[in-house]
């Protein structure tokens, strides 16, 4: 009785594996892509909820207490959004705050639509915090959508009136 492997048994074993090799590389991009989508969302429901953080301990920026915190988001610069201080009470991001961070989305992973505007900002005012979306402080939703190029799927962040951050 023989211990060795036949030439039809090796043939098989290489067929198996190169069957399993071409089935598996393909989709391995994707699920990258995938999984970059989700972090970039995740990312980005931490950011909202550090604002609220931030908003809630009352933190100080440069020597003062800010008005609010909040995350700006704008169509023209799809691949980032900025954290930034409150400083004047407007509701939303202008000359007169401080950015506090600007955070850079993954590779490839854009900001791809806007809601309720091409351009506007959530802000959290202390001490409750009220949440301030497009310069309002209810009635008003927001949704941001984060696509990746080479994927038909995206993420859909909301953030409701209440200051309720969620992905979908």
């Amino acid at each position: 009785m023989s211990k060795a492997f036949t030439l039809i048994e090796l043939l098989a074993v290489t067929a198996i594996i190169a069957i399993l090799s071409a089935i598996v590389l393909p989709n391995y991009k994707g699920g990258d892509k995938q999984l970059a989508l989700q972090r970039s969302a995740s990312k980005l429901t931490q950011d909202l909820r550090r604002a609220q953080e931030m908003a809630m301990s009352a933190r100080e920026v440069s020597g003062a207490v800010p008005y609010g915190f909040g995350i700006h988001f704008d169509n023209f610069y799809s691949d980032y959004y900025i954290l930034f201080a409150d400083l004047n009470n407007n509701h939303h991001q202008d000359a007169a705050d401080q950015d506090l961070e600007t955070i850079n989305l993954e590779s490839n992973v854009k900001i791809s639509n806007l809601s309720p505007a091409s351009a506007f900002s959530v802000v959290f005012a202390p001490p409750d915090p009220v949440t301030w979306i497009n310069d309002a402080s209810s009635g008003v939703d927001a949704q941001i959508t984060l696509s990746i190029n080479g994927l038909t799927d995206n993420k859909v962040i909301f953030v409701n009136n209440a200051g309720l951050v969620s992905i979908q």
